[in-house]
């Protein structure tokens, strides 16, 4: 089906005004590009400005943009001029087909990481791993898993989970003193050293089992298919991304756990005391490519695509010039500026936890980096 769009029937270009200042151009921008099919919006936009978050706003700066998202391999944008820097759309006659997408889904989804946020007695009461074929140590793929307390058919399919980590929310009466109103604790996977399945990981930080429990994180790390009922029932591990151990949960599939494109824009508002505060598959640091968990989640106002820059908190350090004394150390201090490190997406929000896609980076992402708005 042939269609031809409004401003090209009006013999009209369509011209959106830049959101931001010149400032905001690259300084080896085109001054013209011909959109291709596999280009998304974030990459197109990555082509004009230095911080391409921007692109919803360039659009809806607009109203004859009827809709934001709606550009088309053929289009050719054209950079003017004219009262400012003007980025312009000029349409073609072009056959039905899809619109260009900010980031399908298929480009991300090998990185992403499908987390869950539950209550701790949700996860008390799922379904669990008791053992495995020929008492097997771990469960491997094309092996039968034991699993105790559940209740399905032949042929029903479900997906494993493993906590990983217990949130717990502060505040000033119970003893907050790091200035993050959330925080994340490790459990414990070991089951062999622990006495229950799953148990938070004692640190000396001075809140381990404090604080009022706001969720448990489980991450999917297998799916498995009912092959007998009973208890324990018989299920066939299908795939996994590490090794099945007891104490591993059974949970429903989630057929769609993420949107199948991502629009990353600004937020509106920043909330406060955002913080990185967990790690998907790392222990110290993450950079591009890696998930994080935020202390921030719907209720703060966050939803999917959002785009926050991290900054790395400054170090406080001794002043000796300023202490004018022989005791190096022990006199005035200063705080160092904090430092940007890179950005991260959200793409997936829960009540009071959300998680992000570290999109670029200068240095590594650590527990406890602020964020703030993409500036």
């Amino acid at each position: 089906m042939i269609r031809k769009s409004i401003g090209l029937l009006a013999g009209m270009l369509v011209t959106v005004a830049v959101y931001a200042a010149g400032a905001q151009l690259r300084a080896d921008h085109p001054d013209t590009y011909t959109v291709r099919k596999g280009d998304t919006l974030w990459a197109i936009s990555a082509r004009f400005l230095s911080k391409p978050w921007l692109w919803p706003e360039i659009w809806q700066a607009n109203p004859q943009v009827q809709n934001p998202h709606l550009i088309y391999p053929g289009d050719v944008l054209n950079l003017s001029f004219i009262n400012g820097p003007r980025l312009g759309l000029q349409p073609r006659v072009r056959v039905e087909q899809d619109a260009v997408p900010a980031i399908p889904l298929s480009e991300l989804r090998m990185f992403l990481k499908e987390m869950r946020v539950l209550d701790s007695n949700e996860v008390s009461a799922l379904p669990y791993v008791v053992g495995f074929e020929e008492a097997d140590l771990r469960g491997t793929v094309g092996r039968n898993v034991y699993v105790r307390d559940l209740h399905a058919e032949p042929g029903q399919r479900f997906v494993i989970v493993r906590p990983s980590n217990v949130f717990r929310n502060f505040n000033a009466s119970a003893g907050r003193d790091n200035g993050a109103d959330l925080v994340a604790h490790e459990l414990d996977s070991n089951v062999s050293l622990v006495r229950t399945p799953w148990k938070e990981d004692f640190r000396n930080d001075g809140h381990w089992g404090r604080g009022q429990e706001v969720g448990t994180e489980v991450s999917v790390i297998g799916t498995a298919e009912v092959l007998r009922m009973g208890d324990p029932s018989t299920l066939l591990l299908l795939d996994s991304t590490m090794e099945i151990r007891k104490g591993d949960r059974i949970m429903p599939v989630d057929d769609k756990p993420y949107d199948p494109y991502f629009y990353p824009h600004a937020p509106k508002s920043l909330p406060g005391n955002a913080r990185v505060i967990a790690f998907a598959d790392a222990f110290d640091a993450v950079g591009p490519r890696q998930v994080v968990a935020l202390n921030i989640g719907a209720q703060d106002g966050v939803d999917n695509g959002q785009t926050y820059s991290i900054y790395q908190p400054g170090e406080t350090v001794p002043d000796d010039v300023a202490s004018n004394s022989w005791n190096r150390g022990t006199g005035h201090s200063v705080t160092l500026p904090q430092e940007f490190v890179g950005h991260v997406m959200v793409f997936r929000t829960f009540d009071h936890v959300s998680y992000g896609l570290i999109m670029d980076g200068l240095r590594p992402v650590h527990r406890q980096d602020k964020l703030e708005l993409p500036e």
